[in-house]
């Protein structure tokens, strides 16, 4: 019911005015066109690095970069053979893309986005990420192909300890404009490297945004708390569809995608790939 301007919910007393109910109205995906659907995972090869995180796929290979070494890595599709092993100046590193002449890298502790030389690792240029601060959970869902944790020592009383702020994760390039998605916001990016100044933002909808790869027009995003991955409509921000993978898949982290393929990553080291 509509009362004065006023948006009145009759559930529950809420009231919320016209203009900001269109606005989160506009925001908010087409729940009943969303379509859901599972896929086969095929391992195609071990990561060159213990930690891959990112993945960039690109006609000379595919990138991977390492959360472990921070070393950028130039990998063959069929083998996962090292064609360039470059070390970089990354902290933790979650994303890599390329955008025709040089590399660049989320450096997830240190905050920063890197744009490097593809050839020698050298740091060009550093840039603040967006969207850094704390993550919303605590414990992330772990991969199947992960050890056994071992069991927790028990806490003294006192205040938690305090938790680290992180940055960007997943990075794609295109028509002259870097693409990022962030966890601490969950959220993606739009930004112009001139002046590296965000032009536009969406929501995410879980909270652990990884990988991002484009189909055509449309931008897939992973959420490795999800398990899924989610294909976004990057001029609304709303997604249509959602790949749920099986909770024996590997974890999806780094993603991009090759010729059809959906390539991703789990940080144990280990790269998948199934048929979109």
């Amino acid at each position: 019911m509509e009362v004065g301007g006023w948006i009145v919910l009759s559930c529950c007393v809420i009231m919320i005015h016209r203009r900001h109910f269109l606005a989160i109205a506009t925001t908010l995906p087409v729940w009943g066109k969303v379509k859901q659907r599972s896929v086969t995972v095929e391992t195609a090869f071990k990561s060159p690095g213990p930690k891959p995180n990112g993945l960039q796929a690109t006609a000379d290979g595919l990138w991977i970069l390492d959360q472990g070494d921070n070393h950028a890595y130039l990998v063959s599709y069929d083998s996962g053979k090292v064609l360039r092993n470059l070390a970089t100046e990354s902290k933790a590193g979650s994303g890599i893309t390329f955008d025709g002449e040089a590399i660049w890298l989320a450096s997830t502790y240190s905050r920063e986005i890197i744009r490097a030389d593809a050839k020698t690792g050298k740091t060009i240029a550093k840039y603040a990420s967006p969207g850094s601060g704390v993550v919303a959970w605590t414990d992330g869902r772990r991969s199947p192909l992960a050890p056994p944790e071992p069991p927790r020592a028990l806490t003294p009383k006192g205040p938690p300890p305090q938790r680290q702020a992180t940055g960007a994760h997943g990075l794609e390039w295109r028509n002259g404009r870097l693409w990022i998605s962030n966890p601490p916001s969950q959220k993606i990016y739009r930004v112009n490297p001139s002046g590296f100044k965000v032009e536009k933002e969406f929501a995410t909808p879980g909270n652990r945004p990884h990988g991002i790869g484009w189909e055509g027009d449309a931008l897939w995003c992973t959420d490795s708390n999800d398990n899924a991955f989610y294909k976004f409509d990057v001029e609304t921000g709303q997604y249509s569809e959602k790949i749920q993978l099986k909770d024996s898949d590997p974890l999806p982290h780094g993603m991009s995608i090759w010729k059809g393929w959906m390539w991703y990553c789990d940080d144990v080291g280990v790269v998948c790939k199934f048929r979109l």
